[in-house]
């Protein structure tokens, strides 16, 4: 099994980012949603936005790996068959939820931030504050998250969408081969 992409298909290592990628920003999501719900005397009323904003930090490191080897390691090309608006909705939908998930991890950190206080993640390492905002400030952050977690949510569909449509429609191998890695040399090269 390859740890490289090839032209034809995804190696180990892109496919482990891609689905640990996704399970940690469904999770945050999810989680977010789940928390607007908790009242103050629920013991995760506290315990909660701390994981959160530790998975948070976490998928933003991810991203940011996950970034560098995208560029040193190129995607295959596209499925033959492909028409090249899809390629280029893909491509287009893809990289606008890199930009937006980096924008809505940031927006999180000026939220979780604006009254001085840092980000422990794990009990690892802390990613202290930087600047104190006055009032409004708070609300705007959180607003700006909401709104950019719906977006995402929303690309996020459309790209499931798109591979669902690639595997039943097209009957081709764009959604196989984020699931299964390409072999060694001499195949799928």
């Amino acid at each position: 099994m390859a740890l490289t992409n090839t032209r034809n298909g995804f190696g180990l290592v892109a496919i482990l980012f891609h689905w640990v990628a996704a399970v940690l920003a469904i999770g945050l999501f999810a989680s977010d949603l789940w928390m607007t719900g908790l009242g103050y005397y629920d013991p995760w009323y506290n315990r909660a936005p701390d994981l959160h904003r530790a998975f948070g930090v976490v998928l933003f490191i991810l991203l940011g790996l996950r970034l560098i080897w995208r560029l040193v390691n190129p995607a295959p090309r596209p499925e033959p068959g492909t028409r090249r608006w899809e390629h280029l909705l893909a491509v287009t939908v893809q990289w606008s939820m890199y930009v937006l998930l980096f924008a809505i991890i940031v927006a999180g950190y000026l939220l979780s931030t604006v009254d001085g206080r840092s980000i422990d993640v794990f009990g690892l390492f802390q990613v202290p504050s930087f600047y104190r905002a006055g009032d409004g400030f708070e609300d705007l952050a959180g607003d700006v998250h909401y709104w950019l977690a719906m977006v995402i949510a929303g690309l996020v569909g459309l790209h499931t969408l798109g591979a669902m449509k690639h595997h039943f429609i097209d009957r081709n191998r764009t959604l196989v081969r984020i699931f299964r890695p390409v072999r060694r040399r001499g195949y799928n090269q």
